[in-house]
């Protein structure tokens, strides 16, 4: 049986600071004492946040001096977009077959 080693981009996502961080970086690019300051949680944990997101391919560090400064990846966002799209042509295209059933076939 497989496991999951680490977080999908959707996964990633599924915690509301996170989410959070990755609005603030769409904004523009920031050092995790940027991120703290704008968030009710501690530096370390937002480096937390920021270990899933970059593990999940969502976000990018890049040294900038002793700081690391974290930027959204467009490969990794663009990946997720393609998840979601398939996620949601699969539950139209569902929906279409149940509602273009004939009556005497609907469960």
């Amino acid at each position: 049986m497989e496991t999951y080693q680490g977080e999908d981009g959707l996964g990633a996502l599924g915690d509301r600071t996170r989410r959070a961080i990755v609005l603030l970086l769409a904004e523009r690019p920031h050092a995790v004492g940027e991120l703290a300051a704008g968030l009710p949680v501690t530096r370390p944990a937002v480096s937390q946040h920021l270990k899933v997101l970059k593990d999940a391919g969502l976000v990018d560090e890049e040294p900038v001096g002793t700081r690391r400064v974290y930027r959204l990846n467009a490969a990794g966002l663009l990946a997720l977009r393609d998840q979601l799209d398939t996620f949601w042509d699969r539950a139209l295209n569902a929906y279409q077959d149940i509602t273009e059933r004939p009556a005497e076939e609907a469960p």
